[in-house]
Parts: structure tokens; C-alpha cells; sequence
């Protein structure tokens, strides 16, 4: 009786049967995919007369950041951004997109000098995060991103930002306290990566897909947490296949920003985006009377 009960049970496959879609660690791949268009291509196909400053006038360059003085569409703006580079080379000397203390600071050095002379402020963020290493830490990476939070929250210009590809962590947010935060369709904005998240939480970085999707990280759970405020479409299968048409679609999407903060006097921007940022990460709603 049991070779014949046995003989009635199915085959086993030698093959485990795949994993459901994971569209989080998917956008993730999307978001890294090594042909996306970064900082430099959507200056060079959305800005006129862009006119790069460098340095941070106390220690050095940091070409991870790039920024300067330019014209959107006939308006004068100062845009600044994160740049991974696209060749072994060119990645070398991005750091891989992970800025240094020096490349905040001439940041933050750029967004004064536009709030100086009224210059709306365009940020694009694209980077897994602020560079660990020793010497960063020496020059004081926690001050330079700290500094940069504050200081953004009180210049009196309209600051747009937009994550463009990865927005990890402190090295993301350190250029994200603007009063309209955009996100492309297949970018990721987080506090840290899921390669990272699932070492820590599941003691196996190989776990990275499934800490991708508890994170909430993609652009439709962003913008259901309060995080982000619109979600910029994507050409065809993402940014990659079209650089012109994701610059045009984002380009609109920064010219409909620009003309609602227009109309808001200084002061109005301040309590915005003050208001806008103490709101974040308030779940509880206080029961009325």
C-alpha cells in the first residue's frame, strides 16, 4: 500500500517556482538602471545659459554636486544637483554620486548666493547617499547636511525639488527641503537602501527585494504618505529610453510649480515649507469635539 500511495503523489519540480513580481525592488533596478538619465542630461535638455559654479570656497570641488546660475524656460533660476558618472572614469570622479562635505557646502553656498538675488532654486537628487568614508567625516559630513537642512528651510525663494533617480537618506535630503517635491515615476526616495535595511533587519543583505517593498519607497507610496507631492511620468519603460521626452515631461511639471509659487511673497515660502515638513510623519489625527 505505501509504494502505491507514494506512487500517486506528485513529481517534485527541481525548479522552485518563481517569485511573485516585486514592483518596489523593481523600481529600485529602474531607478540604478546604468543608462538613466542624471543631473547634467536634464540641464542640458531643460536649462539655457546653465553656468556652472565650483567649489565651496573653504576646502575644495566636489563634482559629485554640480550646480549653478541658468535660465528654465526665460526665468532665471539656480539649479543644483547630484551627478553619478556614466564610465568608470567619469564615476571616479562623481564619487559615484555620493557627495563629500565640500560638495554641501557649495551647495548650500549656491542656494544662498540665489536667494541673495531671488533666483528660484532647482534641486535634482540622484545619489545612494552621502559618502561614509573617514576624510568626509573629518571635514564634518553630519554638520555640512545638517547645515544644509536648516538653511534651506529659510531662504525666501521657491525651492523645487526632484528625485530623478535614487534619493538615499541624509545625502538625498540634504538638498530635499523644498516647497514642491516631485518624484519621476520610477525614481526611490528612503532613509537607507534596501541592500542595507536587510542586513540589518534580516541579518541578509540578500533579502534587499523584500526590505525594497516593506520600506515603501516607490513614487505611488510616497505620494499616499505625504512625502512627495507629484509623481512625474515616465517615457515608455522608464526615463532611459527617452532623455528628451522625460526632460520635456519634467520640464512641465517644474513650469507648473514655478507659476503657483510665484505668487507667495518670502516670508509665505518660509511658513510653507516649514509647514509642509512638520506635517511629515504625523499619522495621528486629534479627535474633535
Amino acid at each position: 500500500m505505501s509504494s502505491n500511495a507514494e506512487s500517486e503523489q506528485p513529481a517534485q519540480s527541481a525548479t522552485p517556482a518563481p517569485e511573485p513580481p516585486n514592483p518596489a525592488w523593481q523600481r529600485v533596478q529602474l531607478a540604478r538602471h546604468p543608462k538613466r538619465p542624471h543631473t547634467l542630461d536634464y540641464i542640458q535638455r531643460m536649462f539655457t545659459g546653465f553656468s556652472e559654479i565650483a567649489g565651496d570656497r573653504a576646502f575644495g570641488e566636489d563634482a559629485a554636486i554640480v550646480g549653478g546660475m541658468a535660465y528654465f524656460r526665460g526665468r532665471p533660476v539656480m539649479v543644483v544637483g547630484q551627478q553619478k558618472g556614466r564610465d568608470t572614469k567619469q564615476k571616479l570622479l562623481r564619487n559615484f554620486g555620493m557627495p563629500k562635505p565640500e560638495g554641501y557646502r557649495k551647495a548650500l553656498r549656491l542656494m544662498r548666493l540665489a536667494a541673495k538675488f531671488g533666483r528660484p532654486i532647482i534641486t535634482m537628487l540622484d545619489t545612494p547617499g552621502a559618502y561614509p568614508g573617514i576624510d568626509a567625516e573629518e571635514r564634518g559630513q553630519a554638520e555640512a547636511i545638517a547645515l544644509n537642512l536648516r538653511e534651506m528651510s529659510r531662504l525666501g525663494v521657491p525651492i523645487i525639488v526632484i528625485v530623478i533617480g535614487e534619493g538615499g537618506s541624509g545625502g538625498a535630503l540634504a538638498l530635499g527641503v523644498g516647497n514642491r517635491v516631485l518624484i519621476l515615476q520610477n525614481a526611490v526616495y528612503s532613509v537607507i537602501s534596501p541592500e542595507s535595511c536587510a542586513a540589518i533587519i534580516y541579518r541578509d543583505a540578500g533579502k534587499a527585494a523584500q526590505a525594497a517593498a516593506a520600506l515603501k519607497i516607490t513614487a505611488p507610496d510616497l505620494l499616499g504618505l505625504g512625502l512627495v507631492d507629484e509623481i512625474v511620468n515616465e517615457p515608455g519603460e522608464g526615463a532611459h529610453t527617452d532623455y528628451d521626452e522625460a526632460a520635456q515631461w519634467l520640464g512641465d511639471a517644474i513650469a507648473k510649480a514655478l507659476d503657483e509659487l510665484s505668487a507667495l511673497a518670502p516670508k509665505d515660502l518660509i511658513d510653507h515649507r516649514y509647514d509642509k515638513f512638520r506635517k511629515m510623519g504625523n499619522f495621528f489625527v486629534e479627535a474633535t469635539a
